[in-house]
């Protein structure tokens, strides 16, 4: 792929307790917010994107570190331009106090920003409430913004957060126990979280699924897929089910998946009431 220029996107910022990010939104119906991986808004994020627009909703995806619209495949900038663009969103990562890498049991400070940011959004787009998804570094921020109840569809793709670096982080969360509490009981009352990972995934570990049925029951549906359903031309090793690793065609895995995050949006977010 090419980079894309998003023009089908419109751009605006948003600002709330001091922090501003600029917001890509495009589509009409309920918000889903679409948090984007490293290294950022991708054309394959930009494309999942405007799948969700596509079944019905506003798709709002945050510009959180990275250069929106830039293709981070060698094929596109070169080996040296594919590096650059990786470590320049690390690097914003890495000196701003906004995100939690290693920290277990914490929500990262941007969460705050993102839930305001779902509130501003079902104001402005109406319908029941909000869904939100994130991906690997964002995957658990979809489950910390759970606690407004605003938030009806969540999806956890590829969890990354806390890095899994000891068999403690493994099965560790970033979320608070004051958030996770929120979040169990509501589940309780009917919320279901959904979540998608490779099985050899070492970055999402099968022990943070784990976790998540514990803490979360069968609120929790997760989708694990065998690493040979990855597509085979992906960077890295099988890991972003949604983007890098999806095979776009009816009977794939992946696409299978794929499908499935989109009918979770559909059912709570746009589904009709029942006549009275």
């Amino acid at each position: 792929m090419a980079d894309d220029t998003l023009t089908d996107f419109a751009r605006e910022p948003f600002t709330h307790a001091g922090r501003s990010h600029v917001v890509l939104r495009s589509g009409t119906g309920p918000a889903v917010i679409v948090m984007a991986e490293i290294p950022g808004i991708t054309p394959k994020v930009a494309q999942f994107a405007r799948r969700v627009r596509d079944i019905g909703c506003t798709v709002v995806l945050p510009d959180l570190f990275g250069v929106a619209g830039r293709d981070p495949d060698p094929k596109a900038h070169g080996w040296t331009g594919a590096a650059m663009t990786g470590l320049r969103a690390l690097a914003h990562i890495c000196v701003s106090r906004e995100f939690t890498t290693l920290a277990a049991g914490r929500t990262s400070p941007v969460v705050t920003w993102l839930r305001a940011l779902a509130v501003r959004e079902h104001e402005r787009c109406g319908g029941p409430g909000v869904g939100a998804l994130g991906m690997c570094f964002t995957g658990g921020y979809a489950l910390a913004m759970a606690t407004d109840e605003r938030l009806l569809a969540p999806v956890l793709c590829q969890p990354s957060l806390p890095l899994a670096v000891t068999a403690g982080k493994r099965r560790s969360l970033d979320i608070s126990p004051s958030d996770l509490r929120t979040i169990q009981q509501r589940c309780e009352a009917g919320l279901t979280v959904l979540g998608l990972r490779f099985r050899g995934d070492r970055i999402a570990p099968a022990e943070r699924f784990a976790a998540l049925r514990e803490k979360l029951g069968a609120a929790f549906i997760g989708i694990e897929l065998d690493d040979e359903a990855a597509h085979p031309e992906g960077l890295l090793p099988p890991h972003s089910v949604l983007t890098e690793h999806l095979i776009d065609e009816p009977g794939q895995p992946t696409r299978q998946a794929l499908d499935q995050v989109l009918d979770h949006f559909r059912t709570r977010l746009l589904a009709l009431p029942d006549p009275a």
